[in-house]
């Protein structure tokens, strides 16, 4: 699949849940009206989706949510698309989670074939931790990276940069991060879907958070690159990388090569732009037919824009897109 500028789309962020067990305050409201069970693909539905883009040529999945690991029966959908890892039809399974249910899955994670996972830590500090997250429970995601690293999961930690709340502890997680063995992307508030606080307060740029943590730490700039949109530093002789995703700083589009699809089947060629394909009335109106989704799909990337425009109105607050992260997928 090649888009309109020539970029060939290989990377599939497919979100199975719109449903989480934390109430992140930078992504959702605490009390979410989420979705009927009946709007959301079955898990049947989401592997014919995943086959459509196989066939078209995506190389990597990587499952998010909501917290995927939250969805009942999730396991059968990733020991199903991992078995296109293991006879090498695609290069790579993978997924973002808040770490809760990762004691419970993370040899299931393994053997399936994934081989690397995204943790959302924003805090090492308990307190801290339960007031970003308002539910959670730091020493269950703790715990949780552990058993995945125990399991042989490559871990990265994702940290959403908050001016005010976490941006004195940058240096510290980095620091964790590096003597755990892990790598550590931070992230730039994004402006999406209403919530219960003030993003325009919230919003850190990673520029200036990058000329800080030089003053303590060794950064040379990577090729090295995921399929995703962090650009990334080698952080002295650790080994480890510091990547940074700066939706509001510098946009990432120049080389993107990903679409996203909602747990409602909406393809979203831009995470950035509310122009969408319905691929679930596809599915539904052809009775899961693959080649009807495969010409919707093709369709779809015909009409990829160029980039995004994200922006945050400081002074009413407004996202630039009404529809809330955790249903168009992490």
């Amino acid at each position: 699949m090649i888009d309109p500028f020539g970029r060939h789309i290989t990377y599939l962020r497919l979100s199975v849940t719109d449903r989480c067990d934390f109430r992140c305050q930078y992504c959702m409201a605490e009390n979410m009206q989420f979705l009927p069970k009946s709007d959301v693909l079955s898990l049947e539905e989401l592997e014919i989706l995943c086959t459509a883009f196989i066939a078209n040529g995506v190389k990597k999945i990587r499952l998010t949510g909501g917290e995927p690991l939250v969805r009942k029966n999730m396991m059968s959908l990733i020991d199903n698309l991992g078995q296109y890892v293991k006879d090498n039809i695609i290069e790579e399974l993978t997924l973002t989670t808040n770490g809760s249910q990762l004691a419970k899955y993370a040899s299931g994670l393994y053997e399936a074939g994934v081989r690397r996972i995204n943790v959302s830590v924003d805090t090492l500090d308990e307190a801290k931790f339960r007031h970003i997250t308002r539910w959670g429970n730091l020493d269950q995601v703790l715990h949780g990276i552990r058993a995945a690293q125990d399991a042989g999961l490559a871990i990265k930690i994702n940290m959403v940069a908050l001016k005010g709340i976490n941006d004195d502890e940058i240096g510290q997680m980095l620091d964790w991060c590096v003597r755990n063995q892990m790598d550590l992307t931070l992230i730039e508030t994004m402006p999406l879907g209403e919530i219960d606080v003030n993003r325009h307060e919230q919003y850190l740029s990673l520029q200036q958070v990058r000329e800080q943590l030089a003053d303590s730490w060794e950064l040379a700039e990577s090729d090295y690159r995921t399929g995703g949109p962090a650009r990334y530093y080698s952080v002295g002789s650790s080994g480890r990388k510091l990547g940074m995703i700066t939706p509001m700083s510098h946009n990432f589009c120049d080389s993107c090569n990903r679409i996203r699809v909602t747990c409602t089947g909406q393809l979203f060629m831009c995470l950035g732009h509310e122009d969408n394909i319905d691929l679930r009335e596809v599915l539904r109106n052809h009775q899961g037919d693959r080649q009807a989704v495969e010409q919707a799909i093709i369709s779809a990337i015909s009409k990829k824009p160029e980039r995004h425009y994200f922006t945050i109105d400081p002074e009413h607050n407004r996202p630039t897109l009404q529809r809330h992260m955790s249903m168009t997928g992490g």
